[in-house]
């Protein structure tokens, strides 16, 4: 149930976050070209070559345990500037989703997916965390609009987009997790940087892409994000919220598959919640992939702090073994289509 982040272009096997994976105690791992906390280049990915000879020695010690060949590795590939392989680590530049959704041109949305696809896949990475499906309500939203993530404030435009992003990704074999449900295009901050309500901005229209390309069955899983709605949950975030998760996306949409939360250690969910009440809430709620970026804050033994977290969450009868195998059972699910 873990993704987590770490740092170093070539980790040494005595290192903590190798010695879990060498134990089958992660399933995933999130890769990023740079630090948020230190501003280094080159946290992950440095260049092709690099980036090759670190996928393979995740897999090949991940199959030393019992996670096997099953391992994701995780990546925010949308384009523009939220692109982890940039011209700066030595691969091809890809159009933001503002770009493309302004020409509207299926044919050269599809061409770029399928280049990024081809990329990702001959980078060892088979999860893709993209496409963003918020409607750009606020161009100026310090998170979406500004960094021209969002297709357009169209709906229609958006689904049209991500569907082109998720088959042509899907077609070099890899997952594709549709975002930021229940949708943040209307924030006017960013969960970064701490908590943000969109309870007087967001409007039901922004469900109507996931709502659309779940329907079709296309994505392969779906990020909860981190902001405040009440007019669905006035009390939690959206990732840590039962409300959003069980009540809308599962129970109103029929969504079956992953869950994965955004960033767990972002301010918005650690200073009010703090980090054992937050996986508490997020496993409650729903989630499957717990995601630790371990960006902003390092934890250089943030799987086995995780892991007595939740060991300790089951034992005192707080989260039941069923739930947990609840959420290994999609997993697996995603697994297998992986393999």
């Amino acid at each position: 149930m873990l993704v987590v982040g770490f740092r170093g272009t070539a980790p040494a096997s005595g290192e903590p976050f190798m010695q879990a994976l060498s134990k089958g105690e992660l399933g995933g791992v999130i890769l990023f070209d740079r630090d948020t906390l230190t501003a280094s280049v080159g946290r992950n990915i440095s260049a092709p070559d690099q980036l090759g000879a670190l996928t393979d020695t995740l897999r090949s010690t991940a199959l030393r345990g019992a996670i096997g060949p099953r391992l994701l590795i995780a990546v925010d590939q949308e384009g523009g500037r939220v692109a982890r392989l940039n011209p700066g680590n030595g691969y091809p530049a890809v159009p933001s989703e503002a770009e493309l959704g302004a020409a509207n041109d299926l044919t050269r949305t599809t061409d770029a997916a399928i280049l990024t696809g081809i990329t990702l896949a001959g980078a060892g990475i088979d999860f893709n965390l993209a496409p963003v499906v918020d409607l750009n309500v606020n161009p100026s939203n310090p998170a979406i609009g500004a960094l021209e993530r969002s297709f357009s404030a169209d709906a229609a435009i958006v689904v049209a987009h991500a569907s082109a992003v998720i088959e042509a990704q899907q077609g070099a074999g890899i997952k594709m997790a549709i975002k930021h449900f229940p949708g943040e295009g209307s924030a006017t901050g960013n969960t970064d940087n701490g908590i943000v309500d969109v309870t007087s901005t967001w409007s039901p229209k922004e469900l109507e892409p996931f709502r659309a390309l779940i329907a079709a069955g296309l994505p392969d899983a779906v990020m909860v994000g981190h902001i405040i709605n009440g007019q669905i949950d006035a009390d939690r975030p959206a990732a840590l919220s039962r409300a959003v998760i069980d009540g809308v996306l599962r129970s109103e949409f029929g969504w079956r598959g992953v869950v994965i939360s955004d960033d767990l250690q972002a301010p918005a969910i650690t200073r009010q919640y703090g980090e054992g009440e937050s996986i508490a809430l997020a496993i409650e709620a729903g989630v499957d992939l717990l995601l630790f970026a371990n960006q902003q804050v390092y934890d250089a033994d943030i799987v086995e702090h995780v892991l007595a977290m939740v060991v300790d969450l089951v034992a005192s009868g707080r989260i039941s073994e069923s739930r947990i195998d609840e959420s290994v059972d999609r997993i697996e699910g995603l697994f297998s289509t992986v393999e």
